[in-house]
């Protein structure tokens, strides 16, 4: 990867899209979005490969973050609020639980991080039914 310095912060080519980086939301995604984007974003993809293994079939999911910083600390990000609102028929909590478990396990940007960022996870299931 290759950061490029623009008028307003920086931008990233990437194979599909362009990224423009800055402090400022008016010029680009903020660096603590970014970072909380990953995590969410990974673990969200590992949750997901863990239930199409198990044949689950989730009809969506939504992750919402939490973000808290210290502002004492140079704004640091001290903790992470990912909530999995998942909906679908027939689905079993317990079971969604244990894969979320194996899924922050698993998920590279949280054991990168998980040293020095608390990462908390909440699930909420939305069972649908068949009109």
């Amino acid at each position: 990867m290759k950061l490029t310095m623009k008028q307003h912060g920086f931008r990233i080519d990437l194979p599909h899209q362009t990224l423009d980086i800055d402090g400022n939301e008016l010029f680009g995604i903020r660096p603590y979005q970014l970072m909380v984007s990953s995590i969410a974003g990974c673990s969200a993809s590992v949750f997901r490969k863990v239930m199409e293994k198990q044949g689950l079939e989730i009809d969506d999911m939504e992750v919402l973050t939490e973000v808290e910083r210290d502002e004492q600390d140079a704004n640091r990000i001290t903790k992470i609020t990912l909530t999995y609102v998942v909906r679908g028929f027939h689905l079993d909590k317990g079971q969604l639980e244990k894969n979320l478990q194996l899924a922050h396990k698993n998920c590279s940007m949280v054991q990168t991080v998980k040293d020095c960022i608390e990462i908390e996870e909440h699930l909420e299931v939305i069972h649908l039914n068949h009109y």
